[in-house]
């Protein structure tokens, strides 16, 4: 569950409440009944899990990746215009 971060606009009280994305948004602070509103700043993002997926950027160890990037990028498929010698 989220937490969110409240202050009183009417004391200046702070405080963080934990609340699920259905709760309704806290309007009266507890410490003096005035008005609270939320205070929005950076977002915190933990990454959760044993590593990485295969969709992610880095190197694979089956190889697929390295030969495609190792193989070279195809030439033009026009050819060249040679210069005619007119003879």
């Amino acid at each position: 569950m989220p937490t969110y971060a409240y202050a009183c606009k009417t004391c200046g009280h702070a405080f963080d409440a934990v609340q699920s994305f259905s709760d309704a948004t806290l309007t009266e602070c507890p410490a003096c009944g005035g008005v609270l509103r939320k205070q929005y700043g950076s977002v915190g993002v933990t990454f959760n899990g044993s590593g990485f997926y295969r969709t992610d950027s880095r190197g694979s160890s089956d190889g697929r990746a390295a030969a495609g990037a190792a193989s070279p990028a195809p030439a033009s498929s026009k050819p060249e215009a040679s210069p005619s010698s007119g003879a």
